[in-house]
């Protein structure tokens, strides 16, 4: 029997205010919940339900639902965990944002830059300004480069109607978000634990892959790859002619780690289409901005797969570990095992939570 979800509750005494972090992907809704004590990030709860039943699909394959369809799932979920609070925070998928890296001309005076960026933004925006909740960043200079007359601006756009879809799926849930997150900047805030060296942080989703650079906290290049875990699951399913669900239990129990050379091939084609793609981003970091990517992190559902940490080592001759952030939290010695297994999975999620977190604080 396939398991459509999982969910763990382990709670102690609190003393602290709980927070939920929400993760609504393509394929699985995800919730973490924390508190902090003394200091320190205590995991209470978490939990995980797949969408595709929902959608009429199988599990792990990416869905499209309406607002209340959403809303039922997270529901369920929040039940099935045990979650207390209604106090939290959400992703935004990327796949349904806009980030664009851009040199504009500078201003000293903040509010013309600010005017500067809002008139220039219209250029990279594909839809009307007025359709977008609109927001920037502009990048730290390197404190031994040559004052340039243009500044680097991060521009992030995300449509109001995903916005007005999540506020609906809040809403009918009973929860109360106090903020939206991009899930690029959440699962880096929940897996970079250098951030003073570059890191390339390979987010392995259901229907598409986001592969960023991220140095000193800032992300400096990022690119979406329009393939994912489904392609790995429908190609052990292929060349196995097994169905779906049954080959997306062999991806994550056996994957690259399987003797029969014919499916490790299927299963090495897919991961060699997103790596070739992230390698080009790699080269491009390296390239602009002369320095060498310290470390490859693998998150997001992909980063499951058996076998695929020591397989990505040898593609990119570079350290690879796969995210763990549950490492950033305090949990039962027991649970060590699972909480690494399954983190991949849960790092948009920790990242929000940890973020909801700081309002706290």
């Amino acid at each position: 029997m396939t398991r459509m979800s999982f969910f763990t509750t382990i709670f102690g005494k609190k003393k602290g205010a709980s927070v939920l972090g929400i993760d609504i992907g393509s394929s699985s809704l995800k919730v973490v919940q924390l508190r902090k004590e003394r200091g320190v990030v205590v995991l209470e709860t978490y939990g995980e339900l797949a969408l595709g039943p929902y959608g009429g699909v199988e599990v792990g394959q990416a869905t499209n639902l309406p607002a209340d369809t959403i809303a039922k799932t997270l529901t369920d979920l929040i039940r099935e965990a045990s979650v207390t609070t209604t106090d939290c925070g959400v992703s935004i998928p990327s796949a349904r944002s806009l980030l664009a890296f851009v040199e504009l001309p500078r201003r000293d005076n903040p509010d013309e830059q600010k005017t500067v960026i809002e008139l220039e933004a219209r250029k990279y925006i594909p839809v009307p300004v007025s359709e977008v909740q609109l927001d920037w960043f502009i990048m730290p200079e390197s404190e031994n480069t040559t004052r340039s007359p243009n500044v680097s601006v991060l521009l992030v756009a995300v449509h109001k109607d995903e916005i007005k879809l999540l506020e609906n799926v809040i809403t009918t849930a009973g929860l109360s978000a106090t903020f939206y997150e991009i899930e690029i900047f959440s699962a880096v805030r929940a897996v970079v634990d250098e951030p003073a060296k570059p890191v390339m942080i390979i987010d392995i989703g259901a229907g598409s892959t986001k592969t960023y650079v991220v140095e000193q906290n800032v992300i400096g290049v990022s690119h979406a790859i329009p393939h994912g875990g489904q392609d790995v699951t429908q190609a052990i399913a292929i060349s196995s002619g097994i169905d779906i669900a049954h080959a997306e239990q062999i991806k994550k129990k056996t994957g690259l780690t399987d003797a029969g050379s014919e499916l490790r091939e299927q299963v090495e084609g897919v991961f060699s289409n997103i790596f070739s793609e992230a390698k080009r981003v790699f080269s491009q970091f390296e390239s602009e901005h002369h320095r060498s990517v310290a470390t490859i992190v693998l998150t997001g559902g992909g980063g499951v797969t058996k076998g695929l940490v020591e397989y990505a080592k040898r593609f990119f001759s570079v350290e690879t570990r796969i995210a763990d952030p549950f490492a950033k939290t305090q949990a039962p010695a027991f649970m060590r095992p699972v909480l690494k297994e399954i983190g991949p999975e849960f790092s948009v999620a920790v990242g929000i939570a940890l973020r909801k977190l700081e309002e706290h604080s």
